[in-house]
């Protein structure tokens, strides 16, 4: 079995597969995830949870 992550797997399934469109709402996902961690301790975090 060969070593690896999340994020081989996900490319080598879209790659094979032809499962292009998945690749803008992993990257949206990941970008407001990372929104929401960087904030999370700032003075903008009420404002970010007011969105979702």
């Amino acid at each position: 079995m060969a070593k690896g992550g999340l994020a081989p797997e996900l490319w080598a399934y879209m790659r094979v597969r032809k499962k292009w469109w998945l690749a803008p709402i992993l990257i949206v996902l990941l970008l407001v995830g990372a929104l929401l961690v960087f904030a999370q301790g700032s003075a903008l975090a009420p404002f970010i949870y007011t969105i979702f």
